[in-house]
């Protein structure tokens, strides 16, 4: 089969031909139509992801295919199902093998393409918004890189939940798409003073930050007293470091999320955040938003998308 390997750190990977894989107990094997990029894909490349396999390997955190073959002693939905699954890794081949329990089978109306770029990006911000910072209705929630792969999710869960919600991304392309996933404020990130620009919203109840960098620091000054905090992820490059006292002094919290690392101790709060998920995009309620759709042999061009953040929403690769 066909794969993209990374067999050096800080290097490009390189499509090769490898064998193809044979399921073991309890294991699936998918033939791949789709997979999802992210920018944790980027920083695996660089070697500076906190779960990066070791070299080399095959990139590709979340695909969509259908179910190929089973291992002996599996139990798992028929041959030929349409399922999405989360591997970590060696979504960028022809065929994976996935865990059984890590399936997730699709609903009718749900493309391919969809479905790669659904996973993470969805899960981590309803994990984050609804069961880490407990956003309630009427509440004002503040999404830095509103339009990324992960923003845009916040910016319609944010909504479904029933806040207000204000989008900072850069660049009036950026901020239409955020404001078609239903912002109700945007805001350039290039504003000259975005702390005075998020003051003047009268207060923010939850900030869902997947860039670091200053843009944390303005949000940090605008929380009002119990205001949390999420971070998401360091896109800029920057990690902030977060002055204690200004927590102590307006009761903050600054809460962390990282999505895959339930998996370890709590995979059912995944499980049960994808059905209901799931169940919302059955009824209409979400629109992934993919900007990208290239061929496999493109894999570069898309990490190179990501890493320049020229991206709105998600890039995915597909796999004819």
């Amino acid at each position: 089969m066909r794969a993209w390997r990374q067999n050096q750190f800080e290097q490009a990977a390189t499509l090769e031909r490898c064998p193809k894989p044979s399921p073991k107990a309890g294991e699936v094997m998918i033939r791949i139509a789709a997979c999802g990029l992210n920018f944790a894909d980027h920083l695996m490349q660089q070697g500076r992801y906190q779960d990066t396999p070791p070299l080399p390997f095959t990139p590709g955190m979340e695909f969509a295919g259908s179910i190929e073959a089973v291992g002996p002693d599996t139990y798992c939905p028929p041959l030929g199902t349409r399922v999405a699954a989360f591997a970590q890794s060696g979504g960028l081949a022809e065929f994976a093998i996935v865990p059984a329990n890590r399936l997730v089978p699709l609903p009718t109306s749900m493309s391919f393409a969809q479905a790669a770029a659904f996973q993470i990006a969805y899960g981590t911000s309803h994990l984050a918004l609804d069961h880490r910072a407990n956003l309630a209705a009427g509440e004002t929630l503040l999404v830095l890189g509103a339009a990324g792969g992960v923003g845009l999710t916040a910016v319609e869960i944010g909504k479904r939940l029933g806040a207000r919600v204000v989008a900072c991304a850069r660049g009036a392309a950026k901020l239409q798409a955020a404001a078609e996933a239903g912002a109700d404020v945007l805001i350039d990130s290039d504003t000259p003073d975005l702390r005075a620009a998020f003051k003047a919203l009268g207060g923010v109840d939850v900030v869902y930050d997947a860039v670091g960098g200053p843009g944390f620091h303005a949000a940090l000054s605008a929380c009002r007293p119990e205001g949390r905090i999420l971070a998401i992820g360091f896109a800029s490059g920057e990690v902030p470091q977060i002055p204690a006292n200004l927590l102590l002094v307006k009761n903050l919290s600054v809460i962390g999320l990282y999505w895959s690392g339930y998996l370890k101790f709590a995979p059912e709060v995944l499980s049960q955040s994808l059905q209901r998920l799931f169940g919302w995009f059955e009824k209409g309620g979400l629109r992934p938003h993919i900007s990208h759709q290239l061929a496999f042999e493109d894999y570069p061009k898309g990490l190179e998308l990501l890493r320049s953040r020229k991206a709105t929403g998600k890039v995915v690769i597909l796999n004819a």
